[in-house]
Formats: structure tokens, sequence, C-alpha cells
């Protein structure tokens, strides 16, 4: 690993100086958050708009979260560059307010556990749906590292090899770990047609239903 990825949307996304975006994510946060109110997880979904749009909710996702030793955040590649499923060869992701380090070992660990994923730094190159939740991450969790899979139009045997990679790279590791799934489920849709939609893909998640979360996308044609 070689590196460090500069940011790409810094400045539009989100604030380009460390104090304006310090005071961003603080303005972000859930009245009343507390070390204490946090939980251990395995996984979250958190969207990836601008701060000024989903930088609430994805605060609120940060601060209930007991920080783990390392996020995986898979996001999806919005401009079709490099490859399809794709880790990068960086050693750390920087921000405003300071880099975030790259988890070598588990980024290998899981790469050498899939079919699917390559090495690439193209993918995330320009991608916005995992960088903008680093700053949350260097923010709320200074001492996490971070695992980026950048994701394109996979086939369902893809996704399900990255989703069995991602798993058979932590226990191989032993890490502490949260994997964190970016995605702003429906666009450009009133809020009602968004919350009937969305409620089909949030069940199948709650019970576990890869198929039915898979399904329930192409039937209510969810763009997430």
């Amino acid at each position: 690993m070689s590196g460090i990825r500069q940011p790409a949307v810094a400045g539009s996304f989100y604030a380009g100086g460390p104090e304006a975006l310090r005071r961003e994510i603080e303005e972000c946060l859930p009245a009343g958050t507390a070390p204490a109110g946090r939980q251990a997880a395995i996984a979250a979904v958190c969207p990836h708009a601008g701060l000024k749009y989903s930088g609430k909710t994805a605060a609120a996702v940060y601060a209930r979260l007991e920080p783990p030793e390392t996020l995986v955040i898979l996001g999806p590649n919005h401009h079709g560059l490099g490859a399809e499923a794709a880790v990068p060869a960086h050693e750390r992701w920087e921000t405003p307010l300071g880099a975030v380090e790259i988890d070598g070992e588990l980024a290998a660990a899981i790469r050498a556990a899939s079919r699917t994923l390559e090495v690439d730094d193209a993918a995330h190159a320009r991608e916005h749906s995992i960088e903008v939740q680093v700053p949350f991450l260097r923010a709320l969790m200074p001492g996490a590292r971070l695992v980026p899979i950048c994701l394109g139009r996979l086939a369902p045997d893809g996704v399900a090899d990255v989703g069995q990679a991602v798993a058979g790279g932590v226990r191989a590791t032993g890490r502490r770990a949260v994997v964190v799934a970016s995605t702003d489920f429906s666009h450009y849709v009133p809020r009602a047609v968004a919350e009937a939609r969305d409620r089909h893909a949030l069940d199948a998640i709650r019970a576990l239903d890869a198929e039915g979360l898979l399904a329930a996308v192409r039937r209510e044609r969810i763009t997430m």
C-alpha cells in the first residue's frame, strides 16, 4: 500500500476548512450526545449526500456507534470509473480534520477472500459516497481505521462474494469492526412515496434477507 488519497468533494459536499468543518459536524450532532449512549454494532446504514442535506442523519449514526477498531464502508460508484468492486492502494485518506489510516491488513484479508474485489484507486478517485463518511470518523472516532470498498453494478453473485469476503476478512484478522453501507435510499420523489418504497427495503434489511432486499429494490424501483 502506498500514497494518500486527497479529498475530492471537500468544499462542496462539506466544508473545506478544518474549523468550518468542525462547526458543521457539531451542528449536525443530535442534542445531548454522550459517549455513554453509544452502542456496539455489527453494521449500520448511513446516507452520503452533502452534509447540509443528510449530515444530521449521518451524525446520529456515528454518534450512536461504539467506536470500533475499523469501519468497513461500502459505497456505490456514481462515476463508473475503475473496477466494479475496488479496495484502494492508499495508506491514508486525507480530510480537512486530518488523515484517517487505512487498515491495510484487513483490506488485504478481504481482498484475498474475494473473487470479485480488485485493488484499484481509480474507482475511489472522484467518488463521494465513502468520502463524506470519513470526516465523521476523524471527528467522532479518531482512533478508528478505515477499509473503503467502492462498488459498481454487481450481479447478485458478486454482491454475495463481497459480503462473504468482508465477513471472512474480519474473522481472519480478529478485528472489532463495523460494516457501514453508504446509501441514500430513494431519490427525487415526494417524502410519502420514499417512505412507502423504502419501507420494503428496510423490512428486508431488518430480516437479514439479502435476496428480499434485492427483489424489493427492483420491484419498488428504489434508487439506493
